[in-house]
């Protein structure tokens, strides 16, 4: 094994955060939750991944047939779900190969012998919501919504706050006074009124409220670059480049930027789980994405005025629950592993 002392700054701090079991089972767990919400089309759809129907083979995943095409009688898209074509597709050496949960993200359960929301069961692994759409595949989208959303809107909020903390600390003066006199009339606006007004005014969408919290996310975050490039700039190895003429941009980008990160990277995952708590909010007052999205914040909504239909607050309860709490471990363990007071042993 590699002494410590000479390994990278880098990867001594990945050592540090593989020790810490915690951090690194969550993040362990947390990737493997992504990748599988990734394939959720492959997983959770109420169309076959293939169907072999009269010596040929169809793909319904990447074409829509209509049910004309397996012997029905409408021409419009086939109904995979309904018990007359799938009885056709079983016949002889017809065959089709679902995916594991026959239920997609907006896919209307209307053989379910029960009224929405219905309980768990056999066909409903986790039950319906009260529109009727299968609870697992909803949970599963909506998942995947969620954190593609934190991460879009962690990355764009840390570009936007190291940029802007960047610029402060590093030219000062009243570059910095003029900064700091805008965050605070920024911090001030209010925030969720300033949505409410905006969901009133467009269409809802993502793209929307990803850009709308975008403009409030960032401030917190060029506090903290602020003072490292402050801290820095006066540096023996700044001046030193500024001696031989290097230009501010190529010295921040070069020499400062890269001994300013820990602050940024240790607070990523809570500003990842920070976005998802705020999508979640916003969907469940209804300010969120477009309805009929699935949604973790609208599923707890639909718990709220279904107080009867357990299932749909508990699974969503959970799935929030746990996901925050990996990446507040995640965020744990790689603050400690970036301590510089941490010593190797």
């Amino acid at each position: 094994m590699e002494p410590a002392a000479s390994q990278s700054p880098a990867a001594r701090a990945w050592r540090r955060f593989r020790r810490n079991r915690m951090g690194f089972i969550s993040l362990v767990i947390f990737c493997t939750l992504v990748i599988v919400s990734l394939f959720a089309e492959v997983i959770s759809n109420d169309k076959p991944l293939v169907v072999r129907y009269n010596g040929q083979f169809y793909l319904p995943m990447v074409k829509d047939y209509p049910e004309t095409t397996f012997g029905g009688d409408f021409p419009g898209p086939a109904d995979y779900l309904d018990p007359v074509v799938r009885a056709r597709l079983n016949e002889g050496a017809n065959w089709a190969l679902y995916t594991i949960n026959p239920y997609g993200a907006k896919t209307l359960t209307y053989w379910t012998p029960h009224p929405f929301p219905s309980p768990p069961s056999r066909t409903n692994w986790l039950g319906t919501d009260e529109r009727g759409r299968d609870l697992l595949a909803q949970l599963l989208y909506g998942f995947r919504l969620s954190v593609l959303f934190g991460l879009a809107l962690m990355a764009v909020g840390t570009a936007i706050g190291v940029i802007s903390g960047a610029i402060q600390g590093y030219f000062g003066g009243k570059t910095d006074l003029a900064f700091q006199r805008f965050i605070e009339i920024w911090d001030s606006m209010p925030e969720l009124y300033l949505l409410i007004i905006f969901s009133a005014i467009f269409a809802p969408s993502v793209a929307l409220l990803l850009l709308l919290l975008s403009l409030f996310g960032w401030t917190g975050l060029s506090n903290y670059v602020r003072a490292e490039f402050l801290r820095n700039r006066q540096m023996d190895y700044v001046r030193a480049a500024r001696a031989l003429g290097v230009g501010n941009g190529r010295i921040m980008w070069r020499h400062i930027l890269p001994n300013s990160m820990t602050p940024v990277v240790t607070f990523l995952p809570f500003r990842m789980s920070a976005a998802i708590l705020a999508l979640t909010s916003l969907d469940f007052l209804g300010l969120g994405v477009p309805p009929g999205t699935p949604s973790l914040g609208e599923l707890l909504a639909q718990g709220k005025q279904n107080i009867d239909a357990w299932w749909i607050s508990i699974v969503t309860f959970l799935v929030l629950v746990v996901t925050l709490l990996l990446l507040t471990l995640m965020g744990d363990a790689l603050r400690d592993a970036l301590d510089p007071r941490k010593a190797d042993v």
